[in-house]
């Protein structure tokens, strides 16, 4: 259950991508995710969404070390401190609050709809977070005034109803949120599992999964995995992801690394064997330096929790407005929960001249919830 990354729009738009912390990260969000945060941070926010974490069943222990962990491969992969906004999700009570807020919007019917819950709930135990799921990832994307949002296969469904509770949420309330657009996801770099190739290389794998590459995973680890990779028998070096499937993720491991085609790595190689030897170089060569890095920063956690806790401050300092205005819209007097302890009842809201942009694209005058807005 990862948000996906939202590419820069033309006006008022900023990178915003999270990865729930299922499980060790691995080669695949490596090429997917994190070398594509790194070359998009400048203004970005990217966060560890540890809330989704607690959908279904986990070890708190685990859950702890892998928060941590992911923040920290964030950083050791090139996000910047000085440039990103990195940051725990459950280090911004926003989002919690902001997702209640829009479970009091979303109808029951449109969450049973949603595929991910007819696939893992509805059984005995199932969790009602699992159900609710989609009003905080819905938060988690409407709380940083993101105006372009990709639609991808897995999270589709999750993004239209978004865009339709934040549209719904304008109409009842008042002119609040920026409307999301939906825009095609970009083609990332999709890795197969090395023991079957039929099926991606998956975080949430147990983690001693043979064909999974983790991030943290040695260099002997890494090698001895790739040279057991699945191939096929004809021996043939050509590239046909439908009937050689594991070769073709080889060839597409070397190219994502190299910058190359996948049909050019094939053409320099006469035999599986030596393909196997350059995918462990690139491997090795691309993922080491980051397994270093994440060592010495988990090595400091003062130094790792000042980081994020920075990234937080910076979250909550664009998060927060926006919460406050859905609270005013919605007539909610309390004043909300402040990093200083502070409470209260909040002045009335001074909401007017703020702009957001409506479902059509339109940029649009806030006016103060008093005055009876609708739009």
């Amino acid at each position: 259950m990862d948000v996906r990354s939202n590419p820069p729009a033309e006006a008022g738009g900023r990178e915003l991508s999270g990865i729930t912390p299922s499980g060790s990260l691995t080669l695949g969000n490596y090429l997917g995710a994190l070398r594509r945060f790194a070359a998009r941070q400048d203004d970005g926010f990217f966060f560890v969404a540890d809330l989704h974490a607690l959908t279904t069943e986990h070890d708190p222990a685990r859950l702890r070390r892998l928060t941590l962990s992911t923040a920290a491969l964030f950083l050791a992969s090139g996000l910047d401190p000085d440039r990103a906004t990195v940051f725990v999700q459950s280090g911004v009570p926003a989002h919690v609050e902001l997702g209640y807020l829009l479970e009091s919007t979303a109808h029951v019917g449109e969450l049973g709809r949603m595929i991910q819950f007819k696939e893992k709930g509805g059984r005995p135990g199932t969790r009602a977070s699992l159900f609710t799921y989609p009003c905080l990832m819905a938060a988690d994307i409407l709380l940083y005034d993101t105006a372009t949002v990709p639609v991808g296969t897995d999270q589709s469904q999750h993004v239209e109803l978004c865009r339709d509770l934040a549209i719904r949420f304008n109409a009842t309330y008042g002119a609040t949120f920026t409307v999301p657009r939906l825009a095609p996801a970009a083609v990332a770099a999709r890795v197969r599992d090395l023991a079957d190739p039929a099926r991606k290389m998956n975080k949430s794998a147990p983690d001693d999964a043979p064909g999974v590459i983790r991030l943290l995973d040695p260099p002997d680890l890494i090698r001895r995995k790739l040279r057991r990779a699945v191939t096929d028998s004809d021996g043939e070096m050509r590239y046909d992801p439908a009937t050689k499937p594991g070769l073709a993720n080889l060839a597409d491991i070397v190219a994502a690394l190299t910058g190359r085609s996948p049909q050019e790595v094939i053409a320099a190689h006469g035999r599986y064997g030596e393909l196997k030897d350059t995918c462990v170089d690139a491997v090795v060569g691309a993922l080491d330096p980051v397994r270093r890095r994440h060592d010495e920063l988990m090595g400091d956690p003062a130094g790792l929790a000042r980081l994020l806790e920075h990234g937080a401050g910076r979250a909550r300092s664009v998060a927060d407005p926006v919460l406050r205005r859905a609270r005013d819209a919605m007539g909610l007097v309390g004043a909300p929960y402040r990093a200083d302890g502070g409470c209260g009842v909040p002045p009335m809201p001074t909401a007017a001249g703020r702009t957001t942009v409506d479902e059509d694209g339109e940029r649009r005058t806030l006016q103060p919830p008093h005055q009876g807005n609708r739009s």
